[in-house]
């Protein structure tokens, strides 16, 4: 049960996310909320990355809760059309919106390259006490909401920030972003088409690439799995690199960096109002059934098969 308001705007926070509102609605359909929303321009940085974003506030009132925005992997600006409902729906219901640039994009500076999940959510910590120092934001009501992604990253900000007051994650799969890759690219060639013997031989091949990343398998292994690979009408769909751009120095690597993140881990190390919303898809029998918060009125547990989406990394 929905217990106050502030609770009530969170709600409605994952809820429109989960229902996939993505389009710009034409504006003969708009109606200005009330109160009006303002949005006020703010800076701040995390190790060598100056970051960029908009907050948006109602017009009037102090003391307000707030939620930093994390970015799925394709929509890295605060521009982008999934971003919408928070920062016109939420200011309108009293809760305040960070929603910022990703470093290395928009008006950020600093780059992705060899950044893993635990640098973007400090990150989203940097823009959190940002918001903090803001005279008309409760610094005890600041809390995440991430899409995709950005799921992952919202638990993973809340579990390394105490200071965090409640997390939401939409559509993020709580497997690792290894075994959610498995199970993208197993589902897209087999519904796509091809064979058993396809997907088992694009299986062995992103083993021998991640086993190298990992330092369990030699440069040249993988190599030869990707070269063999890249011959194949399947491999583009793989979301691998091809073997000529194959790094040379793995222990630097974003993937290997990234590709064992347990997003449960922080879930269990984190104590504080939780909502998460995952996919439910049945194409294929490879979720897992995990326990995870799924009501932040209560913190109430229910079991959800857990799945993922695609993201490209070399």
């Amino acid at each position: 049960m929905v217990k106050n308001a502030f609770e009530g705007a969170l709600f409605y926070a994952g809820m429109w996310a989960i229902l996939g509102w993505q389009a710009s609605a034409p504006d003969i359909w708009r109606v200005e909320g009330d109160p009006k929303v303002v949005a006020q321009e703010i800076q701040f940085t995390n190790a060598d990355a100056q970051l960029a974003g908009t907050v948006y506030l109602p017009e009037s009132g102090d003391h307000l809760p707030a939620v930093v925005a994390l970015h799925g992997a394709s929509e890295p600006t605060r521009k982008a059309a999934v971003y919408r409902h928070l920062r016109e729906g939420l200011p309108a219901m009293g809760v305040a919106v960070l929603v910022y640039d990703r470093r290395g994009t928009g008006a950020s500076s600093g780059s992705l390259k060899n950044i893993d999940y635990r640098t973007l959510a400090d990150d989203a910590i940097a823009g959190q006490r940002a918001l903090g120092d803001l005279p008309r934001i409760d610094p005890k009501k600041i809390g995440f909401w991430g899409f995709s992604q950005g799921g992952w990253l919202a638990l993973l900000a809340a579990s390394r920030n105490t200071n965090t007051a409640f997390a939401i994650s939409v559509s993020a799969p709580l497997v690792t972003p290894e075994r959610q890759m498995q199970f993208a690219t197993t589902n897209l060639l087999t519904v796509r088409g091809y064979s058993q013997e396809n997907v088992k031989q694009m299986l062995e091949t992103r083993k021998a690439w991640t086993d190298y990343l990992k330092g369990k398998g030699s440069r040249q292994t993988a190599v030869d799995a990707l070269e063999k690979a890249e011959k194949q009408p399947w491999f583009e769909l793989a979301f691998m690199p091809k073997a000529s751009k194959l790094t040379t120095d793995p222990e630097r690597n974003s993937w290997r960096k990234e590709m064992d993140e347990d997003a449960v881990a922080a879930v269990r190390k984190v104590k504080l109002p939780l909502l998460v919303h995952l996919r439910w898809l049945r194409s294929l029998d490879t979720c897992r059934g995990v326990s995870a918060a799924t009501s932040f009125a209560d913190q109430s547990t229910s079991e959800y098969p857990v799945c993922g989406s695609a993201q490209r990394e070399s």
